[in-house]
């Protein structure tokens, strides 16, 4: 068994490698523009080109798969020619902001700037302000007689200056986005990569996607753990009932609704609910709007709708491979000896028929688990739930690629790892069955 959770684990891990390599290259061909998307609709090609430039999109897309695994801080390193260190503040309102320093000999940390042709260096005091010093004599000079400079810039990136070039930069502060000039010719944005827990950070959101994402995860969780403790039980005894129950009424009554929910689309039945309920009879929110970090609990009616939704869908589907498992399994010679030695019916069920029935549901829930967490997008759409699903979506549609790749992961440890838990519950279930 050992050995056979280590093969798993194994093939997890390559799973997430080759996964992540093509997501990288999905994004990569796929249509739109980053850097129009961040800077609008309106934005003039320079403008494009630069904030392309600062994102660090212009560099190879192999270049940027390796920075987002392993990080680009010790590629920086050998440009710079000094050890770089993440610091974390507060800027305004923003809290635990992280800042990219060169750490130089003498123990300060410093960046640079720009300014009318001379550059500046910007060291960090020990009371956390910055003392600003002409710099000037640390260009260096290139082959070609040009000279240039490699340092960290103001926007933790590592910027290659080339004196005399009229460059231009957008930079964005509470006022908007503003234009400087003397800007840097060359970037690499800095990070220390997910193999060292750093995710990136997002372009549509300007934070680390760890950050980003670990509401939005939390939120799924919650809408997903309530779906299914809705859902699996309700359809599992359903389905029960029907097996138990084949070819009268109640069984042709419960395959029928559940053959009606199963084929009924997510986004029609959320509708239908909104009507139903938000729109007549007024009981129910008709969105998830949250308007604060503790609406959840402050308003748990905003996930009534949501839950049923997704949880309608499931029992439709579970039930019915519930009920064909039972009555196969009643059918079984072994069940029709069982009875014929004078066991009684609820001992026929619960000895014989509940044990080896819920071998094919088992599968189902636990393939549909990852669904509930990351395929819930439709019912995060229709109702405006700020959860992974809708998050992963909106991501995709403005090519946050370090966003997707987390989004993605997430859902890949989540397929594995409740694969594995199946094939642990098999086992156990069945004695039978033995992994090696």
């Amino acid at each position: 068994m050992a050995r056979y959770i280590v093969r798993r684990l194994l093939t997890m891990l390559l799973t997430m490698v080759l996964v992540s390599i093509l997501v990288f290259a999905i994004v990569e061909i796929a249509p739109g523009n980053v850097a129009r998307n961040i800077l609008g609709a309106y934005a003039t090609p320079e403008q494009e080109a630069s904030m392309s430039r600062q994102l660090g999109l212009t560099r190879p897309v192999s270049i940027r798969y390796i920075s987002w695994l392993f990080g680009s801080d010790w590629q920086a390193r050998v440009e710079i020619g000094l050890p770089l260190i993440q610091t974390e503040t507060t800027q305004g309102l923003v809290k635990n902001a992280r800042q990219w320093w060169a750490f130089a000999p003498n123990g300060d940390l410093m960046q640079w700037d720009v300014d009318g042709g001379k550059l500046y260096k910007i060291v960090r005091l020990p009371d956390g302000k910055a003392e600003r010093i002409l710099d000037d004599d640390s260009w260096k000079v290139d082959e070609n007689g040009q000279e240039y400079f490699w340092g960290i810039d103001r926007g933790n990136r590592a910027a290659k200056w080339v004196k005399g070039a009229k460059g231009t930069e957008y930079l964005l502060d509470y006022s908007g986005w503003v234009e400087e000039t003397d800007a840097p010719v060359e970037y690499i944005p800095l990070g220390k990569g997910l193999l060292r827990g750093e995710a990136g950070i997002s372009l549509r959101y300007q934070a680390p996607v760890s950050e980003v994402i670990g509401r939005r995860i939390f939120n799924s969780f919650i809408l997903a753990a309530l779906a299914i403790l809705v859902s699996i039980p309700t359809a599992v005894a359903l389905g029960l009932l029907a097996g138990l129950n084949e070819g009268k009424l109640i069984d042709r009554v419960i395959s029928i609704g559940g053959l009606i929910t199963a084929g009924s689309p997510d986004f029609a039945t959320g509708i239908l609910l909104i009507m139903i309920f938000a729109l007549w009879l007024k009981v129910l929110p008709g969105a998830a709007v949250f308007t604060s970090a503790d609406a959840l609990w402050q308003t748990p009616s905003l996930l009534v709708l949501p839950v049923l939704t997704a949880s309608l869908v499931e029992i439709g589907y579970i039930l019915r491979i519930t009920r064909s498992s039972v009555v196969e399994v009643m059918n079984s010679p072994y069940v029709r000896t069982a009875i014929l030695k004078g066991l009684s019916y609820r001992q026929v069920v619960t000895r014989h028929v509940l044990r080896n029935a819920m071998m094919a549901p088992i599968t189902v829930i636990m393939l549909h688990i990852n669904w509930f967490i990351g395929g819930l997008v439709v019912v995060e759409s229709v109702f405006g739930y700020p959860g992974l699903g809708n998050f992963i979506l909106n991501a995709a549609l403005y090519k946050d690629v370090y966003s997707i790749e987390a989004g993605a992961m997430i859902l890949i440890l989540l397929a594995v790892g409740t694969q594995l838990i199946a094939d642990l519950v098999y086992s156990l279930i069945n004695p039978r069955i033995r992994y090696s």
